[in-house]
């Protein structure tokens, strides 16, 4: 008779238990399920300046049609879509102006942004128009910030995502290396394209490791845009334009369909 109790107990705590850990599993899952709304935040790379076809409602923004957090969304249908990405943004303008669609029912976020505070624009008018010596010094500045004062406000940037929207699976995208080298560049020497080419990994390292730290995945497209850099003969990325100063050095729509969709859809 003890022993018919005995099994009678742990048989109901058993099935009490595996009650417990279904219906916890089936919240967690719901949870999941019900955050699915995709929201594209960052800079120029995110917004899709330089692959035309411009949103009309986006303004100085440059919010592009052929940008891949727009073929992304597209292609795969999320409950909901904000595509606050906009030219120019550093960090700052982030946290002011882009995080508002956020919120626990936000399942997905793209983010790239990094690069105007580092003086991505400054660097590239220095090398283009100045000396080897100027250009490598210019980027050694861009380094020092990188270094000195980047990570924190990364972090400020990614927490902000990860207490808005604590469910969703955030992609942080890194950025192309700009040159091919060796062969013929006109314009700029095997010095200046090899430092502009090091700045980005620079750059990129430093976002992977804060990216990590928070978390998040971090999209590498550097191999995606192999063979099809500045001088390459088949460039996915505008070189100095001067009739459009502000699509210099960003990708082509070939760049953003073929290079950043894909790291961003696996990573996804």
């Amino acid at each position: 008779m003890r022993r018919s109790r005995l099994a009678a107990y742990m048989t109901s705590l058993l099935l009490a238990v595996g009650a417990g850990l279904t219906g916890a599993a089936t919240a967690q899952a719901s949870q999941q399920a019900a955050a699915t709304g995709y929201v594209a935040l960052g800079d120029s790379y995110s917004s899709g300046v330089g692959a035309g076809s411009y949103l009309s409602s986006s303004g100085d923004c440059k919010r592009s049609t052929r940008a891949y957090p727009y073929l992304w969304a597209a292609a795969n249908a999320p409950s909901s879509f904000a595509f606050t990405a906009c030219s120019g943004a550093r960090t700052g303008d982030v946290l002011a102006s882009q995080l508002g669609p956020l919120g626990a029912g936000t399942g997905l976020v793209s983010v790239s942004v990094g690069g105007n505070d580092a003086g991505f624009a400054d660097v590239m008018t220095t090398c283009v128009l100045q000396s080897d010596s100027a250009c490598v010094s210019r980027i050694d500045t861009a380094k020092a910030y990188v270094d000195s004062t980047l990570p924190g406000q990364l972090d400020k940037v990614y927490s902000a995502i990860s207490a808005k929207a604590p469910s969703a699976h955030v992609v942080v995208l890194g950025y192309p290396r700009f040159y091919q080298l060796g062969g013929i560049c006109p314009g700029l020497s095997q010095v200046k394209r090899t430092a502009i080419n090091n700045a980005s990994d620079y750059l990129n390292t430093a976002i992977a490791k804060r990216a990590a730290d928070h978390g998040f995945t971090f999209g590498d497209v550097r191999s995606a845009f192999t063979g099809h850099e500045l001088c390459s003969g088949s460039a996915w990325l505008h070189s100095l334009n001067l009739l459009n100063i502000g699509e210099s050095y960003h990708p082509k729509a070939a760049g953003q369909s073929g290079g950043y969709l894909p790291v961003f859809r696996n990573a996804a």
